[in-house]
């Protein structure tokens, strides 16, 4: 229950299916016409020598070129430069399988049930890992969940209320006559505009789902409902979920079915300390490689780096995730650990002062003067923790999942360098590397550039040619999106922009990777460049060209007349 329609239904998508291995344009000729007499049969012949160029020129090897282990990087960053590390907690250190979003789901629509008095009908819906990806948008009033580009213009094909695609002319009605979304309407500076929201962690992906599945019902009924009240009630829904500690019981009761049991010892001091660790296989449900965050702790601490934890999480929670992970020495790794920070107001809010917490968890009232190893430190704020560390610039490096939450404000106003964790990208990376993915996209540019040069002929037969082309290169489009996800696609990429979700994940952070132990690759000096990938003025052949790789430009005389 619950569950999408198939992709093909979505108005953007016709007639999408896999291509064959000779796939190509249905009104193409079967081989280049002779003469080329007729501008429909010039086009055809243009058409056919790109489609064995890009057979001839993309060669097997090219696929499973991207390592999905690597670290890439949107700004020049020295490893050598960074003498303090500091992590948020969850889906960072401690990264958490799927299987936790059907538990998140299933209680918090059952607290709807329950505790809001919603339709016993809801209960029938399950948890479907299928349905949304990371970084969409919703509109309050519209009940509408859709995918939204780098120039906040909506993906026609991703929008969906309930489980039900919106026809792309619906969509450009609802917005007066456009796929724009004003600047006004979007998200703010953390993703919370005054009617649109944006879902940027990874614990949104189950309140999508049931929001999704709830306004299914209602529609589905014919219920009336306000908006607004329906989207309040299963936020609170999810928050009650987190508030009242019920993922936190499960994950702590998960850790106490036995799995691996963490020996962990100290030996040395200074720059040599070093940490040894011995454990059985691991039988965790929801905490993954615990045994990796361990190896990346201990490496930079070898290597005499200062590590620091900021996290909203309980003290309790993290002590058990930390020593299920690293060992019941832990906290001899850090320098400093401040637990229920209330990010991203920890950023910004003067006012909370730091709390010190004792070994039981209890709150200590004395003034504190200095952020001491060892002890846990609640709440408190950033510029008193900058002036008691004095960790300022670019010499500290930190991770965390959540673009806004954790990494906007330390870039932006702070200097800090940032590392995003998105662990979507393993699986991205996997999907590009296949060889559908590759040669899909490789003839869509082709197509595209085709399309931009051959546009100057008019005529009744060019148009229908003209047009044919255009049909197949949405399907590709289609066909391509489907790879990734059935209903919206990459969580990096509309058709060809990049997605908001990209563009902020540029902008806020200095590297990113799938997880944290994609550190474990480098050295610790190691140097990230990034690519220099070149604006659209730079380019010095049309695209279909350089993503084949092809350096002579048979058809650049078509284009000759234009000064």
């Amino acid at each position: 229950h619950g569950g999408p329609r198939a992709a093909s239904s979505s108005p953007s998508c016709p007639g999408c299916g896999p291509p064959g291995p000779g796939a190509h344009c249905p009104g193409a000729p079967r081989s280049a016409p002779a003469g080329g007499a007729e501008p429909s049969a010039h086009l055809w012949a243009r058409y056919q020598d790109m489609r064995r160029l890009v057979h001839d020129l993309l060669p097997p090897e090219v696929c499973s070129l991207l390592n999905p282990a690597a670290i890439y990087a949107n700004n020049e960053i020295s490893l050598r430069d960074v003498e303090v590390y500091g992590f948020d907690y969850d889906y960072t250190l401690a990264q958490y399988a799927d299987t936790l979003h059907p538990e998140i789901f299933t209680a918090a629509r059952d607290i709807l049930i329950e505790h809001y008095k919603y339709p016993e009908g809801i209960r029938k819906y399950d948890y479907n890992p299928s349905f949304a990806i990371r970084g969409l948008h919703y509109d309050i009033q519209k009940s509408l969940l859709m995918k939204i580009d780098a120039f906040h213009y909506v993906q026609l094909g991703t929008a969906y209320r309930g489980l039900q695609p919106v026809p792309d002319e619906e969509v450009i009605d609802l917005y007066g006559g456009t796929q724009h979304i004003p600047l006004y309407q979007m998200s703010g500076f953390y993703g919370k505009g005054p009617s649109i929201k944006q879902f940027m962690d990874i614990f949104s992906l189950p309140e999508m789902a049931l929001l999704s599945c709830v306004v299914d019902h209602f529609l589905g009924h014919g219920l009336e409902f306000d908006q607004a009240h329906l989207y309040k009630d299963v936020t609170d829904a999810i928050r009650d979920v987190h508030v009242k500690g019920l993922m936190y019981q499960w994950i702590e009761r998960d850790m106490g079915k036995g799995g691996w049991l963490p020996c962990c010892g100290l030996s040395g001091q200074g720059a040599g300390l070093a940490l040894t660790s011995s454990h059985l296989p691991s039988l965790e449900k929801y905490i993954q490689r615990g045994d990796e965050t361990f190896a990346v702790l201990s490496r930079l601490v070898a290597h005499g780096k200062q590590l620091f934890l900021i996290t909203n999480s309980p003290f309790s929670f993290v002590d058990k995730g930390m020593r299920h992970m690293v060992g019941a020495d832990w906290r001899q790794l850090f320098d400093v650990v401040i637990v229920q920070a209330d990010k991203p107001s920890f950023f910004t809010d003067r006012r909370k002062p730091f709390r010190k917490l004792d070994e039981k968890g209890s709150l200590h009232w004395d003034r504190i003067t200095r952020l001491e190893k060892g002890k846990i430190y609640r709440q408190g704020n950033l510029f008193d923790f900058l002036r008691l560390t004095e960790w300022r610039g670019p010499r500290v490096l930190y991770f965390g999942d959540h673009l806004y939450s954790d990494l906007a404000d330390l870039m932006l106003r702070h200097g800090w360098r940032t590392g995003a964790i998105i662990p979507e990208l393993e699986r991205e990376i996997r999907i590009i590397n296949t060889e559908q993915y590759m040669h899909s996209l490789t003839w869509q540019q082709a197509l595209t550039g085709l399309l931009e040069r051959m546009q100057t002929y008019q005529d009744a037969e060019s148009r229908q040619v003209l047009a044919a082309w255009m049909k197949e290169r949405q399907e590709l489009r289609c066909i391509t999106k489907a790879l990734f996800n059935a209903q919206f696609g990459s969580i990096f990429r509309t058709f060809h922009n990049p997605t908001y979700f990209s563009r902020r994940l540029v902008r806020f952070s200095d590297l990113y990777m799938a997880s944290l132990s994609c550190l474990l690759n480098y050295r610790v000096d190691f140097t990230f460049y990034p690519r220099r990938t070149p604006l659209q003025h730079e380019a010095p052949l049309w695209m279909d060209q350089l993503c084949t790789g092809c350096m002579k430009t048979p058809f650049l005389g078509d284009m000759a007349h234009i000064r």
